[in-house]
């Protein structure tokens, strides 16, 4: 599209997010997009795509709406170099952000666990299929 952006339909493309998903996401404020066509048509930036791309590698480590909520806000006030923004505040603003980064590590690496028992488990059952068939 003209003037960098683009329409939901290439948004959905892009991110590998339905186009109900994107709506909802629009509707609990987690992603606005940056513009109506004179049409109504909802209008994209690459700024909106990377907060959804966030969302979603977000949305299968468990995190809640709310949290992405509060990620996406701090992150969004430490890109927008706030000059209004205190010393102490940054600080916070960055220890949250730490705070979502050892919660996303942990649960990768519960993610990691729970898929290598289920790879054990696919190969006790292959294991099984495999010895009753050689009975026959």
């Amino acid at each position: 599209m003209n003037g960098g952006h683009m329409q939901i339909g290439e948004v959905a493309s892009r991110t590998e997010l339905s186009l109900r998903t994107i709506r909802h996401y629009e509707e609990t404020g987690l992603v606005v997009p940056s513009a109506r066509s004179q049409g109504g048509f909802r209008l994209y930036t690459e700024a909106d795509v990377a907060r959804l791309m966030v969302v979603r590698r977000m949305k299968p480590l468990g995190f809640t709406l709310d949290e992405m909520r509060a990620l996406l806000e701090a992150t969004d006030r430490l890109d927008r170099g706030d000059q209004q923004l205190s010393a102490d505040e940054r600080e916070q603003l960055l220890e949250r952000v730490r705070g979502f980064e050892r919660a996303a590590r942990q649960r990768v690496a519960d993610l990691r666990t729970q898929l290598a028992r289920a790879e054990e488990f696919a190969a006790a059952l292959a294991d099984r299929i495999e010895n009753a068939t050689a009975g026959q």
